[in-house]
């Protein structure tokens, strides 16, 4: 999954700040203190976010579906 993102930042870096956004705004409690010591969501929090989007845990949304909730995500973040 961080790899797919890190591929979508890479083709649209104007969505670099919605993606570390969401990543702050999802982060682990106490990431500080386990490696890769990165702010980054839990695994099971990016299974839920699937299962409930999908019907799927290890399902797969395409470029322009993340590209829309990454936006979508931002907004409510900004606008609450």
């Amino acid at each position: 999954m961080y790899k797919r993102m890190t591929l979508l930042a890479l083709k649209r870096p104007w969505l670099v700040p919605a993606l570390l956004g969401l990543a702050w705004a999802a982060r682990r409690r106490g990431w500080y203190r386990r490696f890769p010591f990165l702010p980054l969501p839990p695994a099971g929090y990016l299974a839920w976010r699937m299962d409930t989007a999908y019907g799927d845990p290890l399902a797969s949304a395409s470029d322009d579906e993340t590209a829309r909730y990454l936006s979508w995500a931002r907004r409510m973040r900004r606008d609450s």
